[in-house]
């Protein structure tokens, strides 16, 4: 069997370890920009539930009536009590509405939570838009603290063109909040009760 010049197995080598480099970094830069590829693509298409966010209601509303249901979790490491002000408002698609939740600190120390939100039906979440929400931003809550967060939306009226929504009448709006890391500057968006 015939030898390969020194050369050529060092280039070779060169290569393979060029090539696996190269994929180490490939993946790498993959998974950084995984999650924020992955929350694009939940928004634009409302997947999973994801909903959409907007200026204002649109000019016009439609006769077509949505139910729309609140409803609040919390997990397991925030000391806090959440819930909606309402179980169910009833709106035109197209209408911009306001709906309240309410969170209290039921610890002995100031505690920053942030809320996850998503709509069911989740194929309705392309068609759910937030023009204003408490969870667009984290909520810090002293000791005993009561707070009222609202949430301004509407029923986009696209959804009357959607032939695989024309079932669907109630529309499930749900949060849940987790504990946190607090900002240095937390930004109002809830009313403080004493």
């Amino acid at each position: 069997m015939a030898r390969l010049p020194d050369d050529s197995i060092a280039r070779r080598n060169n290569r393979i370890v060029l090539s696996c480099l190269g994929i180490v970094v490939g993946m790498g830069i993959m998974s950084y920009a995984a999650v924020p590829l992955y929350d694009a693509f939940c928004r634009v298409t409302g997947y999973g539930g994801t909903t959409q966010r907007a200026e204002s209601a649109p000019a016009e509303t439609t006769d077509r009536q949505m139910t729309i249901r609140f409803d609040s979790n919390t997990s397991n490491g925030i000391p806090w009590t959440f819930r909606p002000d309402q179980k169910t408002v009833s709106v035109k698609v197209g209408e911009s509405a306001l709906a309240f939740y309410t969170a209290v600190n039921d610890s002995d120390r100031p505690v920053t939570g942030t809320a996850t939100f998503n709509v069911t039906p989740m194929k309705a979440g392309l068609y759910f838009s937030k023009i204003d929400c408490f969870c667009f931003q984290k909520q810090t809550l002293d000791p005993g603290e009561k707070a009222i967060m609202p949430v301004s939306f509407f029923v986009d009226p696209e959804i009357n063109e959607d032939r695989n929504l024309d079932e669907i009448k109630t529309i499930t709006l749900s949060y849940t909040f987790f504990e946190t890391e607090a900002e240095e500057e937390p930004k109002e968006t809830a009313l403080r009760m004493e």
